[in-house]
């Protein structure tokens, strides 16, 4: 058995109510509140970034958990893409602020469905290498930062916030992993981005006074035509496929990335759950890889999970793919 043994979230000090948002966008408050689901979002700090928060929320874990540096066998890291710096990882920076001196490290670069996939790895890489006992998991996002509240084409980003979450693998403790699934549709692959600073428009002034370096959606109503009509299939198809390979019906509870308001109640109806058997994250929007580790690190530590509740955890990623994980409680 391979388990999720703790987690650890971390949020900025900073929040940022809706009322601000709305004079930054000219989106009225309501309207952030009730269909985007947004109350409010986390900031990180000028100079606290993408490293930074993922081993604050390491550290914490290492330290709840009373784990030394050479205790940790292995660290993934699956957060934000948009980092400290272009081209570059972050997992090694993280391993070196934690002290982290033999550990293996990994970094994945799934955006906003990293926490299932990082579920899903982690328990493939502790079977696969009977040597490896101990893994441990970080994501973090700073994205509020690539937002252009001037920019209309990318209002489905205004929700996107600041935040960190650390999760602990190990063998034979824990909440059981069990089974996992994914899907991916290569078609909307050219549908959100940063325009500027890779190879196809690489930096230069004019990409700069263009504001070509924040997120964007170069045909917003296309967009929607297609991904309206199967992102919703999509998700449950990604949670009914790990609920299969789990052996089990339903889930119990749900912990997902956050969505506009209708979305997240459609998937609560698709998969049989009343309202309260969900982590909807309106006070800190959504944070790309973190928000489903970091909801469930919420309902842990409420009290919310009792032991042989299936967890379902469910995301998706801009390019666009769809994936799900599901836990078995064990208290």
């Amino acid at each position: 058995m391979i388990g999720l043994a703790a987690t650890v979230s971390y949020l900025p000090s900073r929040w940022m109510p809706a009322a601000e948002i709305a004079g930054l966008s000219g989106i009225p408050e309501e309207i952030l509140v009730e269909r985007f689901g947004l109350r409010g979002k986390h900031i990180a700090a000028p100079d606290e970034h993408v490293s930074d928060m993922a081993a604050t929320a390491a550290r914490r874990l290492m330290d709840e958990r009373n784990l030394g540096p050479d205790d940790v066998d292995a660290l993934v890291y699956f957060g934000s893409t948009w980092k400290d710096y272009a081209v570059w990882h972050a997992a090694p920076r993280v391993a070196h602020l934690l002290g982290l001196r033999r550990a293996a490290v990994f970094e994945m670069a799934y955006v906003s469905c990293g926490s299932p996939v990082a579920v899903r790895f982690c328990r493939n890489l502790l079977r696969a290498e009977e040597d490896l006992t101990t893994v441990l998991a970080v994501g973090a996002s700073r994205e509020s930062y690539l937002i252009d509240y001037t920019n209309p084409r990318a209002r489905f980003a205004y929700d996107f916030g600041d935040g960190a979450v650390a999760a602990l693998f190990t063998r034979d403790a824990g909440a059981q992993v069990l089974g996992c699934h994914m899907l991916t549709d290569g078609s909307f692959s050219g549908d959100v981005m940063v325009p500027a600073g890779g190879s196809v428009a690489p930096a230069d002034a004019e990409t700069v006074r263009g504001r070509r370096h924040f997120l964007d959606v170069p045909d917003p109503g296309s967009m929607k035509e297609r991904l309206d009509p199967v992102s919703l299939p999509n998700f449950v198809a990604a949670a009914a496929g790990a609920l299969t390979r789990s052996g089990v019906d339903r889930a119990d509870l749900l912990c997902a990335l956050h969505v506009k308001r209708s979305l997240h109640d459609a998937l609560l109806k698709e998969l049989g759950l009343p309202p309260d058997r969900a982590e909807y994250l309106d006070d800190t929007g959504h944070m790309s890889g973190v928000d489903p580790l970091l909801a469930l690190d919420r309902a842990a530590r409420a009290g919310r999970l009792t032991p042989g509740d299936h967890v379902l955890l469910l995301a998706a990623g801009t390019g666009y793919t769809w994936a799900a994980a599901v836990l078995r409680w064990t208290g």
